[in-house]
This record gives structure tokens, sequence and C-alpha cells, in this order.
């Protein structure tokens, strides 16, 4: 009985392999079969981080100076942690956010900076990006009303970590098990009702660098 099924294996492979017809049919089966599993294959979020990194361990809650804020730009700190100031609170953007906030990406002039007048204004000039606190005190309604918009966006995807201190202000001592969310509900700003990732900048001010969506 083995010897008659190897028999008949041996025939079908010679029959195949000698008659072109029988390649090309072959051929065209693999190419759809290919084709099938890489369209059941379940397509990749566009909003996961598409690099090697580590995921970090969520950061201690707590408040920072603008000087604090710095150093985590992903490069000075060591663990190459990124944080942005959005509307005087700040946010961990490390683990969703490296490709665009990391070195290299398109939203890497905000890492460890307040990013709050740049949003508002929709603008990247100089004067946009402050190294000394800024207390927006300028902005019109308008410009408000966008940077609580942007700030809900970033409250929905990135984790937040605390306060941008004012110049003498002191930091807030968090316990341990405090919710994260306790003492940002209260400060946080009507529903925004408009589409559009916080990433995309929405698209609708010239100046900002567009980018892939998170």
């Amino acid at each position: 009985m083995g010897i008659q099924t190897w028999e008949v294996s041996k025939s079908l492979v010679t029959e195949l392999v000698t008659s072109p017809l029988n390649l090309l049919l072959l051929g065209v089966c693999v190419f759809l079969i290919y084709k099938i599993f890489k369209i059941k294959r379940p397509a990749t979020d566009s909003t996961e981080e598409k690099n090697d990194s580590p995921i970090l361990p969520k950061m201690k809650r707590q408040d920072f100076t603008v000087e604090d804020l710095a150093v985590y730009n992903g490069e000075a700190n060591e663990e190459k942690r990124i944080l942005v100031a959005v509307n005087q609170k700040v946010f961990d953007v490390t683990n969703k956010g490296r490709s665009m906030y990391g070195k290299g990406g398109p939203y890497a002039v905000f890492a460890g900076r307040d990013a709050s007048r740049a949003l508002a204004t929709f603008s990247l000039d100089s004067s946009a990006l402050k190294d000394t606190f800024d207390d927006l005190s300028d902005l019109n309604p308008k410009q408000l009303e966008s940077l609580r918009e942007w700030e809900l966006q970033f409250k929905e995807k990135y984790d937040l970590v605390g306060k941008l201190l004012r110049p003498s202000e002191q930091p807030t001592e968090y316990s341990d098990t405090e919710d994260d969310q306790t003492d940002s509900t209260a400060a946080a700003g009507p529903t925004s009702k408009s589409g559009g990732g916080a990433d995309s900048l929405r698209l609708r001010a010239s100046g900002l660098p567009a980018g892939n969506s998170n």
C-alpha cells in the first residue's frame, strides 16, 4: 500500500513539474492563497506605536515646572520618556505617540515643551514655544476654546501626569492610590464635538506639519 501511494505521488509530481500549464496553475493557486490570507490578517491599528521601543510603566503623578518638563523630551532622561503640556496639564505621550513626538517625528518640537500656544494659535513660530511659563493671558476666546478642545483630545488618548506649575506655585502632593482623573475632571472644558485626533493638528491652519493621526 505504501509503495503504491509513493508511486502515485511520484507520478503526480513528475506530471506537475514537466507541464508548463500545470506550473502556471500552481503559481496562480499559490498567489490566490497568499492574497486570501493577507486580506484576512487584521489590519494594524494606525494608533499603535510602530517601533521597537519598550512600553514604559505609567508615570507616578507629579507636577512640573517648565524646567522640569524640558528634561522629558525623549532624549535627556534615562527612560527617554516624552511629556507634553497642554493648557497647564502635563501628558505622557511616550507609549502611544513616540513616533509622532519623538526624535524625527512631525511633532518632535513639542517634546518636553508647553504646546498650548502653538495649538491654540496653529503656529510653530518661535514665539509660540516659550522657554518660560506662559500664562496664555493674551489669547482670545476663540483660541482659548480651541485650546480646551485640544486638552480634551489629549486626555482621551494620553496619560495625564500632573500640572504645569506657575512660578512660585507649590506642587500638589499626590497619593499613590489617587485616581488619575480626580483633579482633572473639574478643570476640563466643555466636551468637544469636533472630529479629528490630537496628532492631526486639524490641518485647517497652515504652517503646522502634516502627519498621520494617532
